[in-house]
């Protein structure tokens, strides 16, 4: 039978991982709220469209959970446990924000989740109620801050846009998007149902480093400080702030087989910024047959 991947969300991961499962002869399914064409990929607009999982073998899904709790588990928990044991595998994207903060402390997939942030209470609460579907072969990936092509800070640097923020002793950890992708396709390849996951990198470091490496990496001056408490920063963008921790990654590694494409922001930025070299780059137009 063939293999079957539906995406609950055909986001920006699950682009990337989609070629991958293409190129290995899968169909994959995924879903949007707006209508949208992904090259390869069958997609549905939902909520909206019907979704059924006749067929279906995989299913990976990151729509987060809000207030109002985890979207998919809503709509489809009953349907999803009726197919539970015929999906060979079930892919859930959380986010590290379930440890909270650690006053910059490092943690692993055995440190009690405690979340402090709004966002990672309802995380915490999505993975649970994941968790008690009978039968599912569930894995939790918790996520740390994503970047990559398209996903990087050398637009904001280039417009002059970017902002050096500095809170003493904040560290954030990040993981490129690629290396989310193999960690979820050496899942799939060996399933390990009740699996949880930390996706981050070797090197959790200041947000100040980082956008100075990548000034570096442009050319351009590296820009000023600007202390936390003089950012005007939003709500939401100053949450982010509340948390400080360092993740291990070990796991992967040791149960998964990962060897981490970019194990630092240093190796990902300059991935990232030759990949977003390439799609700015234009081909000359060819000149007029004689």
């Amino acid at each position: 039978m063939q293999k079957t991947l539906l995406c609950l969300g055909c986001g920006y991961t699950a682009r990337r991982l989609a070629p991958q499962l293409l190129a290995r002869g899968w169909r994959v399914i995924g879903t949007a709220r707006e209508p949208v064409a992904v090259p390869g990929v069958e997609m549905i607009t939902w909520p909206g469209e019907e979704i059924s999982l006749a067929g279906v073998t995989h299913v990976l899904s990151s729509i987060g959970p809000n207030a109002s709790g985890d979207p998919v588990l809503a709509a489809l928990r009953d349907e999803i446990a009726a197919a539970a044991a015929g999906l060979e595998w079930f892919g859930y994207l959380s986010t590290t924000a379930v440890y909270g903060d650690r006053g910059g402390d490092w943690v692993d997939e055995t440190t009690p989740v405690a979340p402090t942030s709004e966002r990672g209470t309802w995380r915490t609460l999505a993975e649970q109620q994941w968790q008690q579907i009978p039968g599912l072969r569930l894995h939790i990936f918790r996520l740390a801050g994503i970047y990559g092509p398209g996903r990087g800070p050398f637009a904001k640097l280039m417009a002059g846009k970017a902002r050096r923020i500095v809170k003493p002793g904040q560290v954030f950890s990040r993981i490129h998007v690629d290396d989310i992708v193999q960690a979820l396709l050496a899942s799939i390849d060996a399933p390990n149902p009740g699996g949880i996951y930390n996706l981050c990198d070797d090197d959790p470091a200041p947000p100040q480093d980082v956008l100075g490496y990548a000034a570096e990496l442009l050319g351009l001056p590296v820009p000023a400080e600007v202390p936390f408490d003089e950012a005007g920063m939003t709500p939401m963008a100053r949450s982010f702030y509340g948390e400080n921790k360092r993740v291990r990654n070990q796991r992967i590694k040791d149960a998964l087989g990962v060897q981490l494409l970019y194990p630092s922001y240093r190796e990902g930025l300059c991935a990232v910024l030759a990949a977003e070299d390439m799609e700015r780059f234009v081909p000359p137009a060819e000149p007029p047959a004689l």
